[in-house]
């Protein structure tokens, strides 16, 4: 071998990728989310506990816990997933599919009931857990490793009604528990399918039967319904107050926003404008031009994301990352829209910002696993 030939093998050696531009946005993200909720909070904090800073110590812990398990994640090589475990002989991702089955069937029998509805456990001390945000990484895990072991199937039918039926278990107990969950977990599984196969007529007809059926299920369900002429009567409903009162305060926020800290509609008026409504309050303090660069920033991280799919080493880490970026442009689609009331009402936070310590830590580490994917990309140097 010559010299040149051994310095041109040198000059060919392959280095690992990280994408910080997607970590740099997901902290921006969790950053901006906690001091939005300090400033959607603290009056409410200061009424009910005595001091302001209630809610922001909550939710600085889990967006701590979150950052350290997203930084572990994203240095682990996320082909361990596929690797049985010692003890109990089965994947990762297996027993994570089984875990949260277990977990929504106990929420369903013995979960915390909070404003009617029974979505968590409760942990004592530590405050209550959320079952259904590990069951969107389950998701997205699980769909991504039963469509790579046969991307093919998918483009017949049959392959979307065999993941369909592994799935049904965890979707029939989160439907019970909490339509709109289902929808968004509906909603990853079909992204994925999706950008998987050639077929994909298959999946709009898919689309459009789902979201007939859906249609369909809400009318027959009384309350629900009712959810349909709140929405069309916002202004005459009174079960339309808070809607209408975060169309007050995205209207009264204008171009640049009444000032950081400075919003009225979350002294009382918008109920828990820390949480679902949090968009509402960010369009009042920061006006249309603050909500246009917020949705800039997920828009950038969806990109990213994107990017890192298409670049994956695998299909596998391809589909995870399709699976990520779906679970968040879903849930920022669904957010806006119901703030804005340009679909009825339903309960689903906006990723990274609205207040929930469950939602925000699990995010955040389900990044940590699409940081891996690209912690594995290849290129030369």
């Amino acid at each position: 071998m010559t010299r040149n030939d051994r310095d041109k093998g040198k000059r060919n050696k392959f280095h690992s990728y990280y994408d910080y531009s997607l970590l740099f946005l997901t902290l921006f993200l969790a950053g901006f989310g906690l001091i939005m909720i300090y400033s959607t909070s603290a009056y409410t904090s200061q009424v009910n506990y005595g001091y302001s800073t209630a809610f922001l110590k909550k939710q600085a812990i889990s967006v701590s816990l979150g950052v350290v398990a997203m930084l572990a994640a994203s240095k682990l090589d996320y082909h361990l997933l596929l690797k049985p475990l010692p003890v109990i002989k089965m994947t990762p991702i297996m027993a994570l599919y089984i875990l949260c089955i277990g977990l929504q069937a106990f929420v369903l029998k013995f979960g915390k009931e909070i404003n009617g509805a029974k979505r968590w456990i409760n942990l004592g001390p530590l405050g209550t857990f959320q079952p259904s945000e590990l069951s969107k990484v389950a998701t997205i895990i699980l769909v991504a490793y039963l469509v790579q072991k046969n991307p093919r199937e998918l483009n017949k039918f049959k392959g979307f009604v065999r993941v369909v039926l592994w799935l049904s278990p965890l979707i029939g107990c989160i439907v019970k528990e909490n339509l709109s969950t289902g929808i968004v977990i509906v909603g990853i599984i079909v992204c994925i399918c999706f950008v998987a196969t050639r077929k994909k007529l298959y999946y709009i007809i898919v689309g459009i039967i789902g979201a007939c059926g859906i249609a369909g299920f809400i009318g027959l369900v009384s309350f629900r319904a009712t959810r349909f002429r709140v929405w069309l009567n916002v202004e005459t409903e009174p079960l339309g107050y808070q809607i209408l009162q975060g169309l007050y305060a995205i209207a009264s926020g204008g171009i640049f926003g009444v000032g950081l800290g400075k919003s009225m509609q979350k002294l009382g008026f918008i109920p828990e404008s820390h949480n679902d409504m949090i968009f509402s309050v960010i369009c009042e303090e920061l006006g249309l031009f603050g909500a246009i660069m917020l949705i800039l920033v997920f828009l950038l991280v969806i990109w990213r994301l994107f990017i890192i799919a298409i670049s994956a080493p695998d299909l596998f880490g391809g589909l995870i990352c399709v699976g990520v970026l779906a679970h968040i442009a879903i849930q920022v689609i669904i957010n806006v829209a119901v703030v804005t009331n340009s679909i009825p009402s339903t309960g689903i936070p906006l990723p990274f910002i609205s207040y929930g310590g469950t939602s925000v830590a699990i995010l955040l580490a389900e990044m940590g696993i699409a940081l891996s994917v690209s912690n594995q990309i290849k290129f030369e140097r």
